[in-house]
């Protein structure tokens, strides 16, 4: 008899795929994450909407926006949960202000393609990108 080998599990919680389809992808990223106990919670249940999530950086720190995190429903009662707040993101300060300096260039943004796990962190790849035009979009 043989073993079966056991599936390797995929670190990846969540894609936005539309992205590639909205945008030329220039340069990625590699972020941490300040998140609370239940968002960490739901995220390991898959509970998360990565659609119309940004990047925006002001006083030299990266936030983002627009990233939905549904609480779970075993969440405490007497605790709020606000599952589209605005989280923030740690990178070192070389990564922070090549973002920025991207992101003040007309028809450029930084977008968030993917959370995934790195150990017993969360991650997220954020990737500069440059918008495109509708005939682009009709190739993809």
């Amino acid at each position: 008899m043989s073993k079966k080998k056991p599936k390797q599990q995929s670190n990846t919680i969540a894609q936005n795929r539309k992205v590639r389809h909205d945008y030329f992808i220039e340069e990625k990223f590699e972020a941490g994450l300040a998140l609370q106990g239940w968002e960490v919670k739901s995220l390991r249940g898959g509970s998360v909407n990565l659609t119309d999530t940004y990047v925006f950086v002001k006083d030299n720190e990266a936030w983002l926006i627009g990233t939905n995190i549904t609480p779970l429903n075993t969440v405490s009662t007497h605790y709020v949960t606000e599952p589209t707040r605005t989280r923030k993101l740690l990178l070192n300060a070389r990564e922070l202000k090549r973002i920025e300096d991207a992101i003040k260039q007309k028809g450029r943004t930084c977008v968030c393609t993917a959370l995934y796990r790195k150990g017993h962190l969360v991650k997220a790849r954020i990737e500069l990108a440059q918008g495109k035009k509708l005939h682009d979009k009709r190739e993809t």
